[in-house]
């Protein structure tokens, strides 16, 4: 790896933070939270579930108490993946689809039945248990203040709201307009937001550490409203629901590691792009020239074409996720890529064989990369009454094709776009990281891995630097401060590009922490994403 240029060389208004103790998130009262848990004498993990907590308050659009969520961490010794992601209800299969609704070719978007069992509150519970030091009702103390005393709408956070509350698939959904809407509109920026239901519910969770969620008085709230709506979800699902701790995927690149959290997730498509990027000489390219995006952009339509065909549920795969990262079979699908014209790539055949993202970090070494989210802004639109549990509609990423390996079925965990990513270097913490938006997570990850670690840029001007997005076929998004000459040198190639100037809603978002040496001597730096009001804090 080249040294880091210190040079932002971006227009931004942010530079790297350097400390010993660091949260980053997108919203600085939560990051706030999390720095009172590390003031407090707790660590890396009571940061990170504080922080998590008050997410749900502070950036309702994206996640919620009813989201999913991910976790990879590094313990001071050894590194550990949490899949906090929920099943299908008991009574969910395609025979039960088609019954409701017809012949189809995927679950519904929005409503009850596209609600699999809520897990981020299990991630936090699970992580206190094993990692934390603080009592677990503190944790939530900073996030009920939020909900009680409230705060003032941030411009990112509202116009994603405003966007929400004109969509009737949303809206009409029950509790929404209750919860969401209580004066018939999205707040306005500078408004004043409370969230009193909710900050009943995360006292209970507190105080019962997460029991009353899925095996209490909440619980019997949630299945009551399924019930009463026409959904599947019952107490029975919730009080099974366990997460499941998990060993990260590894893929070697230029000296460093790259951890995901494996299948059900997409951050192995991440890890194929960079296996694939292997190939080719980086970083003797210019960072922002033509020939760098375009082979990035080709491998990234490789990875994911691999990854919309097998990744699924580990246990209803074709193909192991080992199988996928073969070092062979990543170097035969590179020769596929024509560095003169864009392409459309089909899947290979492997040898046999709307979200928050918040990192932090502490003085001990401990290090936290976690990710939860209710997906397509607000979810499935549903809302307990009287509780202010927003759910997730994860079961959209179910499909009603027995033949695909994502096929609905009781209990089984729907493909995932979240995805925590970790770095290490010869066994050691190198950085905790993550990207929020969709699909453009791990195009996040690789476009930020490759600035860093091929040509130099510091974790600043990676998040800063402009992006592309690749979407279906040859169509690519990319960010207007791309230069002109990239541009047009990538419509030649035959790329059909959108220009985008409103960035954050195309190229996601994201957090690093990169460790600087021994925390305790040289701590960390810290560098967060400007595309969606990302906030960095240190101690």
């Amino acid at each position: 790896m080249k040294p880091f240029d210190w040079v932002t060389g971006y227009p931004s208004l942010r530079m790297p933070m350097f400390g010993r103790n660091c949260v980053a998130t997108s919203h600085a009262l939560a990051a706030q939270a999390g720095i009172q848990m590390l003031q407090a004498g707790g660590n890396a993990v009571d940061a990170a579930i504080a922080t998590a907590a008050a997410k749900t308050v502070t950036e309702p659009c994206s996640n919620g108490l009813g989201s999913d969520a991910f976790c990879i961490l590094w313990d001071g010794k050894a590194l550990h993946g949490l899949n906090a992601s929920g099943g299908a209800p008991a009574a969910w299969s395609p025979d039960y689809f088609l019954r409701k609704y017809g012949p189809a070719e995927r679950t519904p978007m929005r409503g009850w039945d596209s609600v699999t069992v809520p897990g981020a509150v299990g991630a936090w519970v699970a992580l206190s248990e094993r990692f934390g030091r603080l009592p677990f009702a503190d944790l939530m103390q900073p996030a009920i203040r939020i909900a009680e005393r409230g705060y003032l709408a941030p411009v990112v956070v509202q116009q994603k709201w405003a966007a929400a509350a004109g969509i009737e698939a949303i809206t009409r959904q029950p509790g929404f307009a209750e919860f969401f809407l209580p004066r018939g509109r999205a707040p306005d920026v500078g408004e004043l937001v409370t969230f009193p239901g909710a900050e009943r519910t995360l006292r209970l969770i507190g105080e019962t550490k997460g029991e009353a969620f899925y095996r209490g008085e909440i619980a019997e709230a949630i299945a009551a409203h399924a019930r009463a709506h026409g959904g599947a979800m019952t107490a029975a699902d919730l009080a099974a629901y366990r997460p499941e701790w998990v060993m990260p995927t590894a893929k070697d690149y230029h000296g460093y590691t790259l951890h995901e959290i494996p299948p059900n997730g997409q951050g192995i498509a991440a890890q194929i792009a960079l296996g694939i990027l292997e190939q080719f000489d980086l970083g003797s390219l210019p960072v922002d020239g033509p020939e760098a995006q375009h082979l990035q952009i080709e491998a990234m339509k490789l990875a994911f074409s691999d990854t919309y065909r097998y990744v699924a549920d580990p246990r209803g795969m074709e193909v192991t996720p080992e199988a996928m990262l073969d070092r062979a079979y990543l170097a035969e699908r590179a020769k596929l890529i024509d560095r003169n014209r864009a392409q459309v790539f089909g899947p290979g055949k492997p040898p046999a064989g709307g979200t928050i993202y918040l990192t932090a970090a502490d003085e001990s070494g401990m290090m936290v990369s976690f990710i939860q989210s209710n997906f397509m802004g607000f979810g499935s639109g549903v809302v307990v009454p009287g509780w202010g549990i927003s759910l997730q509609n994860r079961g959209y990423g179910f499909v009603l094709d027995p033949a695909s390996p994502n096929v609905v079925a009781p209990g089984k965990r729907p493909f995932h776009t979240i995805i925590p990513g970790f770095l290490t270097r010869d066994g050691a913490p190198v950085m905790s990281f993550g990207v929020m938006g969709g699909n453009m997570q791990p195009q996040g990850h690789v476009q930020t891995l490759v600035r860093m670690i091929d040509h130099g840029q510091n974790p600043q001007a990676a998040c800063d630097a402009p992006r592309w997005r690749v979407n279906e076929g040859l169509d690519i998004n990319v960010e207007a401060a791309m230069p002109r000459a990239t541009l047009d040198r990538l419509k030649a190639l035959g790329h059909r590009l959108e220009v985008i100037e409103d960035s954050y809603q195309d190229f996601g978002a994201g957090q690093f922490i990169w460790r600087m040496g021994d925390p305790a001597v040289e701590g960390y730096v810290a560098a967060s994403d400007p595309r969606r009001d990302g906030q960095a804090a240190v101690w």
